[in-house]
């Protein structure tokens, strides 16, 4: 289990690209990565609307990891609370 942004940073930089499983938290009063769950969790200030709260995902790892967004996606579990993430180089 990834233990803090480093680590997960660490994976992304020493593979070719990394895969890792969220739990997402819309609507929530800040946008927050909690690395003390089953899951990553990520509490996002997005409501899960018309794919609202996907986007924001994207840019907020984008921003948090600084990657791209267009390096950035959601590969499954794009209308559920936990998505698969791929970062890619």
């Amino acid at each position: 289990m990834i233990k803090n942004l480093d680590e997960l940073l660490e994976l992304i930089k020493n593979n070719d690209g990394y895969k890792f499983k969220i739990k997402v938290v819309a609507n929530s009063k800040i946008n927050l990565i909690d690395f003390n769950e089953e899951y990553i969790k990520v509490k996002i200030m997005a409501r899960a609307v018309e794919g609202k709260a996907n986007k924001a995902i994207i840019e907020y790892l984008s921003d948090t990891l600084k990657y791209p967004k267009s390096k950035i996606s959601i590969v499954t579990g794009e209308k559920s609370s936990i998505k698969t993430i791929q970062v890619k180089h």
